[in-house]
């Protein structure tokens, strides 16, 4: 880290005392615990265009709810860009990710609990009111499908040509559109005090299809009868169909 950066750095959260690798990282990132005279934050930098410009989006999204309690999300401090990497500074939270949590857990039953807290959060974030920053114009799946074409001419992603026209073709019926997370995993939520309670990696959050979160969510639990049981204990709004599924997290997914 550069002597300048560490001074920008210090003039938005205090002189910094120490710097540490945390030992959870994200694969398109590089997290940092940041220790100064006025506390603890957390430092995360992106290096490579597209991570800088999703880090970019992040940061934006968590300025726009800094003055607002009914999302759950990090507290946004400040954002840094230099020629060749960005930065964003927000606050250490006290938890894991849920990922982390369900790989720690002690037996199925801690398992299911967590789960099921995971339900609840999404739940929650699904039924407020949008609030007015999120909003956005323009029907949000048309937006992503104009951004997966993008992201299919510059490359690095799953989807191909055929899947692409088969979604722009095979488009789901319209539901009520909600404020969404965007990218709900298991690795974007945090676990504090044994339970789900905070969003994270939230450069995708806006007012969108919320079959589109829910079809994340349950990636990694559809193929286990009781996790994917807890799941919708706690997310009782709405269950997604096969079809539905398989077009977010199988077909739309696949290009971000």
């Amino acid at each position: 880290m550069n002597k300048q950066l560490i001074s920008k750095i210090g003039n938005i959260v205090g002189e910094i005392k120490s710097i540490t690798r945390l030992e959870e990282q994200g694969c398109t990132s590089i997290v940092q615990k940041i220790t100064t005279n006025k506390g603890n934050y957390l430092l995360k930098s992106s290096f490579e265009k597209r991570y800088r410009d999703w880090l970019k989006q992040e940061a934006q999204v968590l300025e726009k709810l800094v003055n607002q309690t009914k999302i759950p999300v990090p507290h946004f401090y400040g954002f840094i860009e230099e020629n060749d990497a960005s930065h964003l500074i927000m606050s250490l939270e006290d938890g894991i990710s849920l990922s982390s949590a369900l790989g720690k857990a002690k037996d199925s039953q801690e398992k299911i609990a967590l789960i099921k807290s995971f339900g609840s959060l999404l739940q929650q974030l699904h039924e407020i009111v949008p609030i007015d920053p999120l909003n956005h114009e323009g029907e949000w799946l048309e937006v992503q499908l104009e951004l997966a074409e993008r992201h299919l001419e510059q490359g690095g992603v799953d989807g191909d040509k055929l899947l692409l026209e088969k979604l722009k073709l095979h488009k789901p019926l319209p539901v009520k559109q909600t404020v969404i997370h965007g990218d709900c995993t298991t690795d974007n939520v945090l676990v504090i005090n044994g339970e789900v309670k905070m969003f994270i990696d939230v450069a995708g959050m806006t007012v969108g299809d919320p079959r589109y979160d829910e079809s994340l969510a349950i990636g990694r639990l559809k193929n286990h009868e009781e996790y994917l049981r807890a799941f919708y204990e706690g997310y009782k709004r709405y269950q997604v169909s096969s079809e539905e599924y398989s077009y977010f997290d199988e077909g739309l997914y696949e290009f971000f």
